[in-house]
């Protein structure tokens, strides 16, 4: 089996689409069940699909794979993902991939915090209090799928 760590540890190890594809199904779980916090099924789900050419095409696959799932299995995905420096994070409850997003935007992640800074965050949250329960669901699981994008270019290069 190619030599990774866990995608949230603070020195990711890189891996090929090519390497990540051949690994079984439990070192393929083992690998991107907290690519999307802590909803391993998603990996489960995905790994059928192999193989993957690139990070894009795997993170395609995934997102479908969400977008697929029982509207509970989505709401579980999204209460998976910690507040911004909510009680999961303060209780160190989130995967180390979080705590990275986090801590570089300056707050304590429903929002793709990669990249923002407090204002941007900030405005987002004031902009989205204008949502409907629906649209809001929604743009949850845009903003989850930009983090998986994230994680998943960190660990796959190219």
């Amino acid at each position: 089996m190619p030599s990774v760590s866990n995608p949230g540890a603070s020195s990711v190890r890189k891996i090929t689409a090519e390497g990540l594809s051949r690994l079984d199904q439990s070192s393929f779980i083992s690998v991107l069940g907290d690519i999307l916090e802590h909803s391993p099924w998603v990996a489960e789900g995905t790994w059928p699909f192999r193989p993957f050419a690139d990070a894009d095409a795997l993170h395609k696959r995934m997102v479908e794979v969400v977008r697929n799932a029982s509207r509970r299995a989505q709401h579980d995905l999204i209460c998976a993902h910690p507040d911004l420096a909510g009680k999961a994070a303060i209780a160190g409850e989130i995967t180390d991939a979080s705590k990275r997003e986090q801590a570089g935007s300056g707050l304590g992640s429903l929002l793709a915090v990669r990249g923002s800074n407090k204002t941007d965050i900030l405005a987002g949250f004031a902009e989205r209090l204008k949502n409907s329960p629906d649209q809001e669901f929604e743009r949850a699981l845009g903003e989850i799928a930009k983090i998986a994008g994230f994680r998943l270019h960190e660990l796959i290069p190219g």
